[in-house]
């Protein structure tokens, strides 16, 4: 029931009357609870509501997720959706493939590891059991890139981890093979005939 003031400034609480003179607000007139006492009787109404739900102060805290990620079933496993990159780099460890895989970007990006002007002159051709085989395409440039193959494994180093490039072997250029080809002998070939 609302109170209503009357015209001589009383006012009716359900069917008491109250004297209030008018014009003086209602805080004035009644007792009101003190802030700091209310704000204590709500901290005790919380805590007896976390006591309730077994929630212990210093615990973490055991949020529910409002979207929560798609799954099959009552828990995620593994025929839940997964992104392609996770999946990727789980086979990539559970292979043991982490290092070819990065040693191959480094060859994929060669220009950019080794510089514009070496990489115009030799090129990586395979990688296997930690020793990386690049082939120049002159004997200078062969001899050059041996010259700098300490500095080539520090900047290999740099790019895939430490150990796992750990040797550089230049080759230099390859003359034409007569085995096969217009040029090739069949059979044994001229041997000497004294016997």
């Amino acid at each position: 029931m609302r109170d209503t003031p009357d015209e001589d400034g009383t006012t009716r609480e359900g069917d008491e009357e109250v004297a209030r003179p008018a014009g003086l607000p209602v805080g004035e007139v009644v007792d009101l609870t003190p802030p700091a006492q209310v704000a204590r009787e709500a901290l005790n109404r919380a805590r007896a509501a976390a006591r309730a739900k077994g929630i212990r102060p210093g615990q973490p805290s055991r949020r529910v997720l409002a979207d929560p990620p798609p799954s099959t079933g009552a828990r995620p496993g593994g025929r839940d959706p997964q992104t392609f990159g996770a999946v990727v780099q789980r086979l990539l460890h559970e292979r043991g493939w982490v290092q070819d895989v990065s040693v191959g970007g480094v060859i994929g990006r060669w220009r950019e590891v080794v510089g514009d002007q070496v990489a115009d002159h030799c090129e990586p051709e395979t990688f296997e059991d930690k020793v990386l085989v690049v082939r120049a395409d002159s004997t200078a440039w062969a001899t050059q890139v041996r010259l700098l193959t300490p500095r080539l494994l520090e900047r290999l180093a740099q790019e895939v981890g430490e150990g796992v490039v750990e040797t550089v072997t230049v080759l230099g250029p390859t003359g034409p093979s007569f085995r096969r080809g217009p040029k090739s002998v069949r059979g044994r070939g001229p041997r000497d005939t004294f016997g």
